[in-house]
């Protein structure tokens, strides 16, 4: 499982890795570098997938935005960023909608 520690020590400019997939979704939801270093800085990880590969990746949502990422021993990898839709997220963005506790 991850650790919001783990992951927020590993939020620098030389550890943080941007996947092809985030830069073009970051233009295109007009996400910056910025928001999302914030985000992580004062999220709180709501999902884990362990099972993703080639590491395992958590949910994490902060300042109106959600993170998807990993970790391995030296980088945060960002693998994509949002603002959750409230069609599908409750307020806050912590818990899906119709989601089963």
């Amino acid at each position: 499982m991850l650790k919001i520690e783990d992951i927020k020590n590993l939020c620098t400019d030389d550890t943080i890795i941007l996947t092809e997939h985030l830069i073009t979704r970051m233009r295109q939801r007009n996400i910056r570098l910025n928001d999302i270093k914030k985000a992580v800085d004062n999220g709180e990880i709501i999902e884990q997938y362990p099972t993703d590969y080639p590491f395992p990746a958590c949910l994490i949502n902060g300042d109106n935005i959600h993170i998807v990422c990993s970790i391995d021993a030296d980088c945060l990898y960002i693998i994509t960023a949002y603002r959750p839709a409230p069609e599908k997220w409750e307020a806050g963005g912590r818990k899906r909608k119709g989601a089963k506790l």
